[in-house]
């Protein structure tokens, strides 16, 4: 058992059972639908489970709620374990609503035996209108007294196929005056004719979510089974369907959903600005799905990390989290791992007119000059022709300007001090070319005098400098809250959460591969998102002013 005292109201309830003697164990599980892809709000719920059953020498298990068939894809499936797999998770078991198909069934049959449940032949509106409010209390439907045996011959008759769909529905019989909508005989089983992705045509009836859900926990001897908030009145019948079938009872315990300024997490939403085309796809870097994330060169560890700073809370609010903070987790495990590279974003010719035309000498440096333990560098090429940012010259400098200006001695990263001679311009009066003399006496970036420079900038040679692009992402939305304002998200997308630029990077980046990651120096993180041509992501930018609270 990891060595933690309870820190927040679930693993207090957890730690009280257990002491209790309530169970003897912890066992959890985090039930997906496969109708999508996960997103960072899913992250944090995979953490929650997989983390409180570690910490109490627990098992955590997978499994999909694939009883709606007309939505579920094995392309959902096959994501959904990669995600988790990718997050640094691995599931004890995987298991399937459809493990437990025939067993439903024949719990569903038990429950019309006791009297607990009948077959109905209201139709989806008339049943609607036969539910009441939530201020006036459902009427009984004129089917809900039909004879035990009655009950079983249809439903037997709805599971061999003989009723169209809409037709028939099986509904517990509860109690259509309970001031809790959930509990007015809520259907159990619909009729759906359609092909399943992995029971293929065996079956025509299909549990409802609410009837399958906690009778999978009670087979899997789920002991906590942690959901969020809008399940709350939900638990009255997960324990109802428990108690009159005898079996056993896990706890189910809710808490908050959290969410992200600056974006969506509605999969019917995600799914809209996938399918006109907002986003390039499902795995769009501006998506918060875990693949979006995962191309934007989010870490799993600063996920994992993200995820560990919210404590869960049973407020009836969702909470609302800054983006900044989940930002602040990635930009402080990137700067801890990432090697460092030099590119140039917008190019500013410099020509060192004291070095000689043709000649390239290499200059050596560190990979990760914030981890001294690691002693890892390369070989980078330096000669009479560089780039520089265009934003690190200024020709009349501001006050304590700390990069290149006429008659100022900077450092080129690693390299020489130069002092800048002369500036070249075009017609228009538009800076083109920098000329600047070196001082040899400082080859390596040091002066044996001591003497310090204006400041440091970073450069790549010009003959030997690589073309790429970069993709910059802003957030996908403009508004905090997407939508607030007039009703519709879509009017809130950022029409500037994209732009492309041409950049030119050190030679060394021709070797990478898809996925790897960098800290272009002075300017911010980028992942690889293609080889050919070369295309880098940025992941988030150097520094921000946010402190995680």
């Amino acid at each position: 058992m990891t060595d933690s005292s309870p820190t927040d109201f679930i693993r207090t309830q957890v730690a009280e059972q257990l002491a209790a003697g309530k169970y003897s164990h912890v066992q959890t599980r985090f039930p997906p639908e496969p109708n999508g892809y996960l997103h960072i709000g899913h992250a944090f719920a995979i953490n929650l489970d997989f983390t409180i059953a570690d910490e109490n020498d627990g098992q955590c298990n997978l499994r999909f709620d694939d009883t709606n068939p007309v939505k579920e894809e094995q392309a959902f499936v096959d994501g959904i374990i990669f995600d988790i797999n990718w997050l640094g998770f691995e599931p004890d078991n995987v298991f399937y609503a459809s493990d437990y198909f025939d067993q439903l069934y024949d719990w569903a049959i038990k429950l019309i035996e006791q009297g607990d449940a009948y077959v109905d032949d209201l139709t989806q509106e008339e049943m609607r209108d036969y539910r009441g409010t939530l201020t006036e209390p459902g009427r009984n439907s004129p089917y809900r007294d039909r004879s035990i045996m009655e009950n079983l011959d249809l439903f037997e008759r709805m599971k061999n196929g003989e009723f169209a769909e809409g037709t028939h529905t099986l509904r517990a019989k509860i109690d259509m005056a309970s001031p809790n909508i959930n509990l007015r005989d809520p259907v159990m089983y619909r009729i759906l004719k359609v092909h399943h992705q992995r029971t293929e045509n065996k079956w025509c009836i299909y549990p409802m979510y609410d009837w399958a859900h906690g009778q999978s926990d009670s087979i899997e001897k789920v002991t906590h089974s942690f959901c969020s908030l809008e399940y709350v009145i939900h638990r009255p019948l997960y324990n109802w369907f428990v108690e009159k079938l005898g079996i056993f009872a896990p706890t189910q315990i809710e808490f908050a959903r959290i969410s992200l300024r600056n974006t969506i997490m509605s999969k019917r939403n995600l799914k809209k600005l996938v399918d006109e085309g907002m986003v390039a796809g499902w795995d769009d870097p501006r998506m918060p799905t875990l693949a979006g994330m995962r191309r934007r060169g989010y870490t799993p560890e600063s996920i994992r990390d993200f995820c560990n700073s919210i404590t869960p809370s049973s407020s009836n609010h969702e909470m609302m989290i800054e983006y900044q903070q989940l930002e602040y987790y990635v930009r402080n495990h990137l700067n801890a791992v990432t090697p460092r590279a030099m590119a140039v974003l917008d190019p500013l010719k410099v020509v060192v007119t004291n070095y000689p035309e043709g000649q390239i000498e290499m200059v050596e440096l560190p990979n990760y000059p914030q981890d001294r333990s690691r002693t890892e560098s390369r070989q980078v090429p330096f000669g009479r022709e560089l780039y520089i940012e265009r934003e690190d010259f200024a020709e009349v400098p501001p006050n304590r300007w700390k990069r290149m200006s006429p008659g100022y001695e900077i450092r080129l990263l690693g390299a020489y001090f130069v002092t800048t001679q002369d500036v070249i311009k075009d017609a228009d009066g538009n800076v083109t070319e920098i000329h600047v003399t070196l001082d040899p006496e400082t080859q390596g970036g040091a002066a044996p005098d001591k003497r310090r420079p204006k400041g440091t900038i970073h450069w790549v040679e010009a003959t030997t400098a690589i073309p790429a692009t970069v993709n910059l992402y802003d957030m996908l939305f403009s508004a905090e809250l997407p939508g607030d304002r007039t009703g519709d998200f879509m009017d809130d997308v950022n029409p500037d959460s994209l732009t492309t630029q041409s950049v030119l990077v050190e030679p060394a980046l021709a070797k990478t591969s898809v996925g790897d990651k960098f800290q272009f120096m002075r300017n911010a993180y980028f992942t690889v998102d293609a080889t050919d041509p070369l295309t880098f992501n940025r992941i988030v930018t150097l520094r921000d002013s946010f402190k995680p609270k």
